[in-house]
């Protein structure tokens, strides 16, 4: 099956087309100009030049269903409702924080996917894996960073856009980690 998967939760944009459980292209974009302004020609451009498929090629539509802003998501989900009316196929929704968890499936330790909030809050889940299994996901909050860290145990991935914008916070936390990691290792 053919799957175009499309991501505009926040300000960057995210595009794939997927066949089965292969990636046969994808692509990340960020500008100030706003997702209507370019993501219909980012779709055609990456359907017929990248992939050298159709529109009627794509069997399952996909879109991040937030957390996120709402004005991106509005647009992507808008999108993508539109195209596979069109076409007569199947619309699936995705937790934008399923997203980036999910490139971590095979972390030895939980995963921790966060989005920026702004206004000094995250969209955060813990997500733990287990041979690219999902085991287990809490729940999906939005919490300051500091409650973030709180909601793990041990060390942790962060990632995410929320790990970046708060990146200080977060190196502090696996630093301290670290430093007991070592400790109770020797």
């Amino acid at each position: 099956m053919k799957f175009l998967s499309l991501s505009t939760a926040e300000q960057g944009c995210s595009l794939a087309i997927i066949e089965n459980e292969s990636v046969i292209c994808e692509e990340y974009w960020t500008t100030k100009k706003t997702h209507s302004k370019r993501l219909l020609k980012m779709i055609e451009h990456m359907l017929e030049k990248r992939a050298g498929l159709a529109l009627n090629d794509i069997e399952v539509f996909v879109a991040a269903k937030g957390p996120g802003s709402f004005t991106g998501l509005r647009i992507g989900i808008s999108v993508i409702k539109g195209l596979a009316y069109a076409i007569e196929k199947p619309v699936m929704g995705v937790s934008s924080l399923d997203g980036i968890a999910f490139r971590f499936v095979h972390s030895a330790i939980p995963v921790c996917a966060m989005m920026d909030a702004k206004r000094d809050e995250v969209y955060c889940a813990i997500y733990l894996f287990e041979h690219g299994i999902l085991i287990s996901k809490t729940k999906e909050k939005v919490v300051s960073p500091q409650d973030a860290i709180e909601m793990t145990e041990g060390p942790t991935l962060f990632v995410g856009s929320g790990s970046k914008a708060y990146k200080k916070i977060f190196s502090k936390k696996q630093s301290i980690q670290s430093l007991v990691m070592n400790h109770l290792i020797l």
